[in-house]
């Protein structure tokens, strides 16, 4: 348990360093950003052809209302957390990518409802969208981000038929 929770916290904090680097920032986390509002603005878009994306804003054409994708609302850092969850488990590596991927899609499809709700919030009720924004969501990420490692740990352990130690206990 001491190894796995070290491991979590050495890489979680790397990949949030990491992240926060301007070539990540520029490589990545922008571009990122831009897709997230831009898949949010086709979805609603499919019922409203006046919603738009432009950079990390979505937003709706005719009222002028919409929202900024901003840092801690792209869903990367639950993918971060994820991720350093995943790598610090002692699995086979393509159970850990196999993690790392499906948890991503997971995770990213939350967030974009999170967005789409959000976007619709903005217009409706400001105390609502707040509530939302800064509680019910922030919680609603995070539980995703547990139950599908949790959920792929259960899948690890019904799978792998290699022992994982343990701070050197084997167990099958």
């Amino acid at each position: 348990m001491f190894r796995f929770f070290a491991v979590f916290m050495v890489l979680l904090v790397a990949m949030f360093v990491a992240e926060l680097t301007p070539p990540v920032q520029k490589a990545v986390v922008v571009p990122w950003t831009s897709t997230l509002a831009a898949i949010s603005a086709w979805l609603v878009g499919m019922f409203d052809p006046q919603v738009i994306s432009y950079g990390k804003i979505l937003q709706h054409a005719g009222t002028g209302v919409g929202v900024s994708i901003e840092a801690g609302c792209n869903g990367i850092e639950a993918c971060i957390i994820l991720t350093a969850g995943v790598l610090a488990y002692p699995a086979p590596w393509r159970m850990k990518l196999a993690g790392i991927l499906i948890g991503f899609v997971a995770i990213q499809a939350v967030n974009v409802l999170r967005v789409i709700t959000l976007f619709y919030l903005a217009d409706w009720n400001q105390q609502w969208f707040e509530f939302a924004h800064l509680y019910l969501w922030q919680v609603l990420i995070m539980i995703d981000v547990l139950v599908v490692w949790l959920l792929w740990i259960r899948y690890v352990a019904r799978n792998d038929s290699a022992p994982v130690e343990f701070d050197g206990a084997a167990r099958a």
